[in-house]
């Protein structure tokens, strides 16, 4: 990326605004001054609008097509996130759910965060029984596609200096469709 940005403009910079977990695939947000990155940062809430990610899960989820799930997330020694019941020991974590497709012993899911947790979409899924396929430190059994089948699909955001609101998507991975 900063390859590209320096054929325009040698003298260019670009900043990480957000990160995504290693092996996630998809929409970053990156900016191309600091006073731009400074203002996404310090104000992400009320500048990210809506951010969607999808993922395909281990078996099939039975019940209701769209949900929500809600818990406190802490973080132990190891590093490892986990949702506890006492909001006094953790984070609140919201990530609202909508299936797309049940199939092959695998759920398309598409995922909404209301809060930006380290993992919480890892976590949630899960909570839910049906951990991300590929993700090994949440409890997946295997791994088809080599990779954390975890992709940030689209992001809606105010852009920092003109206020005005940006929306992207990016398809979802063949990879992911081929599974279910």
């Amino acid at each position: 990326m900063r390859k590209y940005v320096k054929t325009h403009n040698p003298k260019a910079q670009v900043f990480i605004v957000h990160r995504l977990d290693r092996d996630t695939s998809g929409l970053m947000l990156l900016a191309k001054s600091r006073i731009a990155k400074d203002n996404l940062q310090h104000n992400w809430n009320n500048m990210v609008l809506n951010r969607k990610y999808v993922a395909v899960l281990e078996g099939e989820i039975e019940g209701a097509a769209e949900g929500v799930v809600r818990s406190y997330l802490a973080e132990n020694s190891k590093f490892e996130v986990y949702s506890v019941d006492d909001p006094e020991k953790g984070q609140l974590a919201v990530t609202r759910y909508k299936v797309l497709a049940r199939r092959r012993g695998h759920t398309l899911m598409e995922l909404e965060l209301d809060t930006g947790r380290k993992n919480q979409i890892r976590v949630h899924m899960r909570d839910l029984g049906h951990p991300i396929v590929g993700d090994r430190k949440y409890g997946a059994s295997h791994s088809p596609i080599g990779r954390l089948a975890l992709h940030a699909r689209s992001l809606r955001f105010v852009h920092p200096i003109t206020r005005k609101v940006m929306d992207f998507e990016t398809p979802i991975p063949a990879r992911f469709t081929a599974l279910v």
